[in-house]
């Protein structure tokens, strides 16, 4: 990833516009996704620790200057047509995550909450629009990570956002007990990835419309997989976990 190092021209529909304090000796170009230091308020070029609050209007350039000696104006809310990582048609709806001032992707892992895609402009770029501090990331106060090789899922999983980044990987859940608040997504393009959820052998996985069986896994169809789909492991019971779950899952025959 490459931050700005010159001002960046979007096209940018705005609505609302903003004034923030700027943190000492930085610049925040034009175009820049801005974040706001949680530990002081001041606005700088995002970083993922930051909380987004909007596109820069124009460059900010603070460099010798102390704290909140100059103000960058934003906008807050609007579309904004940006560069998204493997952006492709289909992607229109998707979760759209800032890494850094000038890198976005579809994957919360090390990112910012941005906004939604809602449209598609050319491969690897979007229109997307935004609300800073209005729209909320539905996995806000998950802990997200990407995963491309199978893996056993444990206790400090609880709470986690899995993105799953690679085809036919399977995610192998414990016996009942012990984890909840599990979300396994699709990290990948329509019809790119198989994620495969398997329950221990003698439990099943209990979801909307699923006749479920011991020892089936949980699978979302290929053929038909959506960047984004997911499927949420909550409480279980003596039969075996409880799911909640977008798009279209199946049953293991």
């Amino acid at each position: 990833m490459t931050t700005l190092a010159v001002d960046k021209v979007r096209d940018l529909k705005p609505g609302d516009i903003n004034d923030l304090p700027v943190v000492a000796s930085d610049i925040i170009y034009g175009g820049a996704a801005v974040g706001i230091v949680k530990a002081s308020g001041h606005a700088r070029p995002l970083t993922s620790a930051d909380v987004f609050a909007g596109f820069a209007m124009r460059q900010c350039d603070n460099s010798s200057g102390a704290a909140a000696a100059k103000t960058v104006s934003i906008v807050r809310s609007g579309i904004v047509t940006i560069p998204v990582t493997d952006a492709v048609i289909t992607d229109v709806g998707s979760l759209v995550y800032a890494q850094d001032d000038n890198a976005f992707s579809f994957l919360g892992t090390a990112g910012v909450f941005v906004g939604r895609a809602v449209r598609f402009v050319s491969t690897g770029i979007m229109d997307v629009m935004f609300d800073a501090g209005v729209m909320r990331d539905p996995f806000e106060g998950y802990v997200h990570e990407s995963k491309a090789i199978n893996t056993t899922v444990d206790a400090e999983d609880s709470g986690k956002v899995f993105w799953i980044t690679a085809d036919a990987v399977v995610l192998t859940l414990p016996a009942v007990g012990g984890i909840n608040n599990l979300v396994i997504a699709n990290g990948l393009s329509y019809g790119l990835a198989l994620v495969e959820v398997a329950p221990n052998a003698a439990d099943m996985i209990e979801a909307p419309n699923i006749t479920a069986a011991d020892d089936k896994s949980l699978l979302n169809t290929k053929a038909t997989a959506q960047r984004g789909d997911y499927v949420e492991i909550m409480d279980g019971d003596a039969n075996g976990w409880t799911a909640r779950i977008r798009g279209t899952w199946a049953r293991e025959a």
